[in-house]
């Protein structure tokens, strides 16, 4: 009997992964020197070999970037990359969706496949979100990216028809739902406070753990290096300053260079190529989307998409074992462990401060380290997540491997100030 997904012709399951370091490239001898080209094609090349296949193998493919005439000094970039992995000529799409754009991409190549368009699909994005292009110069050529160039870039995921936001309203929305949160409970600006930062010391250690992230030092290193006794003591100093009500330095992404990929094809010919690893089913996905300037538009949105895949699935959120949430700054985490029925309303908080979050904690949130941790490469940071997922559910996940192998894991892509994505994850059994 043929699998479905939700109402598409039959099941999708996703078998094979990549994903580079994600670093500041010119910084780190394994990825000095690439182009968006070339981390592509690596990632692109490194989930055909893990899913068994060859090159040639590939009927179509999807390439996501955030936002690729800024960033990259091209346009139809999915036009340029192909030779990069050896699949000159098949058809492929660019897409952009800000920092969702990863979360779009799996859901187009599932639904590809569902369709029954396609058997094997890849599907990735790249940002180098650390630097800039030097323009007219071959892609390699990177220079810095300084604040000044990236600030004005922002109004522009708001709509402009009927008037510019103020500055301060992508300020504001780091706050937005987290002060809500706040005063539903009845906590203290001390009780946000702690949360987040133990929220830091767990991601930052998952992060420190896995050979692709970012960081390479945790929070106690930090405080050793300035004269104090501990991670606790450095996350509530002056080295690590709030810059609005809430938000702190070291909860706020860490942006760097970065792409991921993976492979998909139904699922009935998955299970019958007999794979060495485990076949990771992709349930469904839950979509919504409020115009950046909308106000909650993070709270509605994720609350749409998840209703949505909840229904979508039959998947119920006491089944969910693993959870990542695309945590620009880290109050997405506790907020939308809530909503999405990973931990019980009003508890969030203080799992956080025990530090039950981590890989080895009881409710595991972005085992990898986050956004703000793992590191933020635009686009591409929603396939790593995917990528991330997989390795803990397949059981390859290394270091901060997860004591139960997750079977059942949620993801909530959020980006653009509006996209949002919940997507299910199930391992085949």
């Amino acid at each position: 009997m043929v699998s479905k997904l939700g109402r598409q012709a039959r099941g999708v399951s996703i078998v094979g992964v990549g994903c580079t370091p994600f670093k500041n490239f010119e910084d780190h001898p394994e990825t000095k020197g690439m182009s968006e080209g070339d981390a592509f094609g690596y990632a692109a090349l490194e989930s055909i070999a893990d899913a068994g296949l060859e090159p040639r193998d590939i009927q179509y493919f999807f390439h996501g970037a955030a936002n690729p005439f800024m960033i990259g000094d091209s346009l139809t970039p999915n036009m340029q990359v192909a030779d990069w992995f050896g699949v000159r000529g098949i058809g492929s799409v660019h897409h952009s969706e800000a920092c969702c754009t990863g979360y779009v991409a799996l859901q187009e190549a599932v639904q590809a496949v569902a369709s029954g368009s396609f058997d094997i699909v890849l599907t990735g994005a790249v940002d180098l979100a650390a630097s800039l292009p030097v323009v007219g110069a071959p892609g390699s050529f990177r220079r810095d990216f300084p604040l000044e160039e990236m600030l004005p870039s922002i109004p522009m995921v708001y709509d402009r028809a009927y008037g510019r936001p103020l500055d301060s309203a992508f300020g504001i929305s780091f706050d937005n739902w987290i002060n809500k949160y706040r005063w539903e409970f009845g906590l203290t600006d001390e009780q946000i406070d702690q949360a987040l930062n133990g929220l830091s010391k767990s991601l930052r250690r998952d992060a420190v753990m896995n050979p692709l992230a970012f960081y390479d030092t945790d929070f106690d290193d930090a405080a050793r290096a300035n004269g104090m006794g501990d991670a606790d003591q450095f996350l509530a100093s002056m080295f690590n300053p709030k810059v609005t009500q809430y938000l702190r330095v070291t909860g706020f992404e860490t942006k760097c260079d970065g792409a991921a990929s993976v492979v998909v094809m139904p699922t009935e010919m998955a299970i019958a190529r007999g794979l060495d690893h485990k076949v990771i089913d992709v349930l469904g996905t839950g979509s919504a989307a409020f115009e950046g300037a909308t106000p909650d538009n993070e709270y509605n949105g994720t609350a749409r998409a998840t209703q949505e895949v909840y229904e979508l699935t039959g998947v119920s959120p006491d089944e969910i074992d693993l959870l990542f949430v695309n945590d620009f700054f880290l109050a997405g985490d506790i907020v939308t462990a809530e909503e999405v029925g990973f931990i019980p309303r009003g508890e969030a908080w203080r799992y956080a401060i025990e530090g039950r979050c981590g890989f080895d904690g009881d409710r595991p949130i972005n085992t990898h380290g986050g956004r703000c941790n793992f590191g933020h490469a635009h686009g591409a940071s929603g396939i790593a997540d995917i990528v991330e997922a997989v390795k803990q559910m397949r059981g390859e996940a290394g270091a901060t491997q997860m004591g139960r192998l997750p079977r059942t894991t949620f993801l909530r892509g959020f980006g653009g100030g509006q996209n949002v994505r919940c997507q299910i994850l199930r391992t085949h059994e």
